[in-house]
């Protein structure tokens, strides 16, 4: 299977999932406060597949385009009722009805969420222990005393078995321009307490990454510079490079392991290096000229050779974590809010240039990231399902016109003034809704193109 199909693949399941989710949340809950629903459709457009069931004989559809859904209740405003159904219109209901009805469909994405979380925590979450790498000079990092060889222990007393609880936590900081204290054990086996402060910073949520923009890197295992095979018709080849080479120097800097060596290629895009290898017995002089590629906005060097990492490589590093089922349901619930929170927090750092808007993600992106957790296992995959899950939940919360969130706005107007806004007050709303939800959607696919061809 190809790279676009396993993506595509992975999008259409996991959007599909996802929507039907947020729809059954308004579908079942309109059922039960008696309201009528004629149509329960997954995607827009053409029906490509349509059944009739319950005494209602309601509608269930699947639609040529997988990019939402929605569930159509009987309401006079959209059309002629028969006198005898009037009382299960929508809008004959009371407030406190349809707003019932609007909340249940991010709801059931939070809900959605805590169930993934769970499966996730119970199965085990594997991961990288949050040991510290180089650390660069006169960064943040430097500054506050990381060192290389650190294990991040807790930050704040929390406690981070993870490279992933690591980066949320300080995350979560920085969007809130917070104080932290970092809970680390060095090398020496001997504790430490790193305060870091956010609240005099800015640029840290760039689209080069938070940990990238303070100096910090989780560490890697040192594997020798020692070319294992290489690309047919790329510089290295071309330059003479053959496999069982190990690289001594370049530029006449001595080499020590492969990632300087990548760092030191990466650096130096189209512009000719001098470097000496071991072949054998013997040392070869070549002359290598890496190729300018672009990536994620800045241009880098490629040279197509690959090593071959030990097979113990990293294996101190790797960890599982896991809860159990009692224990999972509360770790679960904390996971949905904190994440909750921290969607709220980006999108107001973003809506306040404090956060890069090139964070904002679209369908390329997400059917690229649902593809590679498909394929690295189902703990990634429920993590990815619960983390689009809750950005769907807290987005349509957001008091814009089209959205749950934007009826709710009405609804609460309504509850204030005793009466609903009118019919051309509305109307404009959700123009006004439609232009922003459009305006969105093109600079989340204007991402994901600079993504894609490193504009």
């Amino acid at each position: 299977m190809s790279a676009f199909t396993s993506s595509l693949l992975a999008f259409v399941v996991a959007i599909s999932l996802l929507v039907a989710v947020h729809e059954f949340g308004h579908f079942w809950v309109a059922r039960r406060l008696g309201i009528k629903v004629l149509r329960f459709s997954i995607g827009f457009g053409k029906p490509l597949w349509v059944r009739r069931f319950g005494a209602d004989r309601t509608e269930f559809a699947i639609a040529a385009l997988p990019l939402g859904g929605y569930v159509k209740m009987l309401d006079e405003r959209e059309g002629p009722v028969p006198p005898q159904e009037r009382d299960r219109s929508f809008n004959r209901q009371p407030l406190r009805v349809r707003s019932a009805v609007l909340l249940a469909g991010p709801g059931f994405n939070f809900l959605f969420a805590i169930a993934a979380y769970w499966l996730m925590f119970v199965s085990g979450v594997p991961g990288l222990r949050p040991v510290v790498g180089a650390v660069e000079p006169g960064s943040i990092a430097a500054r506050v005393g990381f060192r290389e060889g650190d294990e991040i222990e807790a930050v704040d007393e929390r406690p981070t078995p993870t490279w992933d609880a690591v980066t949320l936590e300080l995350l979560d900081a920085a969007l809130a321009r917070e104080e932290i204290e970092l809970r680390v054990q060095g090398s020496d086996a001997q504790q430490r307490r790193l305060e870091m402060d956010f609240s005099q910073l800015s640029g840290t949520l760039d689209k080069g990454g938070l940990l990238k923009n303070i100096g910090l890197s989780p560490w890697q295992p040192r594997i020798p510079p020692v070319i294992d095979r290489l690309v047919p018709g790329a510089p290295a080849e071309k330059a003479g490079f053959k496999p069982g080479d190990r690289v001594l120097e370049v530029d006449g800097r001595p080499i020590d392991s492969w990632s300087a060596w990548v760092e030191y290629v990466r650096a130096h895009p189209g512009e000719t290096l001098r470097v000496r290898v071991e072949r054998g017995a013997e040392e070869v002089e070549l002359t290598l000229v890496p190729r300018a590629v672009q990536e994620q906005g800045r241009t880098i060097g490629q040279i197509g050779a690959y090593v071959r990492p030990p097979p113990d490589a990293g294996a101190g590093m790797r960890t599982v974590v896991r809860y159990g089922p009692l224990e999972s349901v509360g770790k679960s619930v904390v996971k949905t809010w904190d994440m909750s929170l921290l969607t709220v927090r980006t999108l107001w750092s973003m809506l306040t240039g404090q956060a890069s808007v090139e964070n904002i993600s679209g369908p390329i992106s997400i059917a690229r990231y649902a593809a590679y957790s498909a394929s690295i296992g189902i703990s990634s995959f429920l993590k990815f399902l619960a983390i689009v899950s809750v950005s769907l939940g807290v987005l349509n919360l957001l008091p814009v016109p089209v959205l749950d969130g934007g009826h709710l706005l009405y609804n609460a107007i309504e509850w204030i003034l005793g009466r609903p806004m009118s019919e051309a007050a509305q109307q404009f709303g959700q123009q006004l809704g439609i232009l922003l939800l459009l305006l969105l959607m093109g600079l989340a696919f204007y991402n994901d193109l600079a993504r894609l061809f490193g504009m």
